[in-house]
């Protein structure tokens, strides 16, 4: 009796969904609780940085030049009197939109690119993937320089500048995938349906590798954002007065020499947590979301 209703208890058993299976795997992840609570908090903060912020990021209080933190003035002021609190909180807006939009489109362009090298191979695959190395010729900060040099600075080519050296390593991200893809059973059978070229890319190969895209994305937002920082620091960012990291480390590189600890300390802080965050986040979801380590 008891063996042959093992087999209805085994089948009236509830089935865990994906998403729970999901959640139960990342939650083993303490680290990466802790870095998606605190991009939580940047993403809402930085949304709601009009508000919070104490003062406004360009007033100056000639009163307070290059202050420490003090009660009034909870990171200091810069040399001009500005509210380095304030000027950090606009900051993050800066800094998560370059970040977010960069990799963004660099994942559009590499995602699809890799998708038609993969799938057609031949001709078209060589074409791609050597256009793909004479980008990775080149380290990611330099191309980036060369690009805003081409450009001209400001923040929409600072965009375009990191979201072009993010195409090459998605590109050969997805290519790999769909090289191994295309030949599976279920492809197969779709194209034997009469599924077009469009239909197979989108429908079958894309989803297949949503993971190791989203995994990477998390992971390359820490990267444009470092990158979008070095490139303010060397004055190829936004304008010098606008309140975006790099340009604060920028103008602190005098007053450190006068021993303004805080002027530089406070921004190089939001860049360091920032980006450790990301690479938390992305770590775990890796982890998490990596069939190999599914058990």
């Amino acid at each position: 009796m008891t063996s042959s209703s093992s087999p209805l208890v085994a089948a009236a058993a509830p089935l865990s969904s994906p998403w729970r299976q999901f959640t139960r795997r990342f939650l083993r992840h303490r680290m990466a609780l802790g870095a998606t609570l605190f991009l939580l908090i940047l993403c809402m903060a930085a949304i709601l940085a009009p508000w919070l912020a104490p003062y406004d990021p360009q007033a100056s209080d000639w009163m307070a030049l290059a202050s420490p933190p003090d009660a009034s003035h909870w990171f200091g002021t810069d040399d001009l009197g500005r509210d380095i609190f304030s000027r950090i909180l606009y900051g993050a807006r800066l800094s998560l939109w370059v970040g977010l939009t960069s990799v963004g489109l660099g994942a559009i362009g590499g995602v699809l690119l890799g998708l038609i090298a993969g799938f057609h191979g031949g001709r078209v695959d060589t074409l791609i993937m050597r256009g793909a190395d004479v980008l990775f010729a080149f380290p990611g900060m330099l191309l980036a320089i060369a690009i805003v040099a081409v450009l001209g600075p400001g923040l929409n080519n600072l965009i375009i500048a990191v979201a072009v050296f993010s195409v090459p390593v998605f590109a050969r991200l997805v290519r790999a995938q769909a090289l191994s893809l295309k030949t599976t059973t279920y492809v197969e059978a779709a194209r034997s349906l009469g599924a077009s070229t469009s239909t197979l890319m989108l429908r079958h190969l894309l989803p297949a590798t949503l993971a190791s895209v989203i995994v990477f994305f998390t992971m390359r937002i820490g990267v444009s954002i470092l990158t979008a920082a070095g490139l303010s620091f060397i004055g190829l960012g936004p304008e010098p007065d606008v309140p975006e990291w790099g340009n604060m480390l920028a103008s602190s590189r005098s007053l450190m020499m006068a021993g303004a600890w805080h002027v530089s300390v406070f921004p190089g802080a939001a860049i360091f947590v920032t980006v450790l965050a990301f690479n938390l986040l992305g770590d775990a979801l890796r982890d998490t979301l990596d069939p190999k380590l599914k058990g």
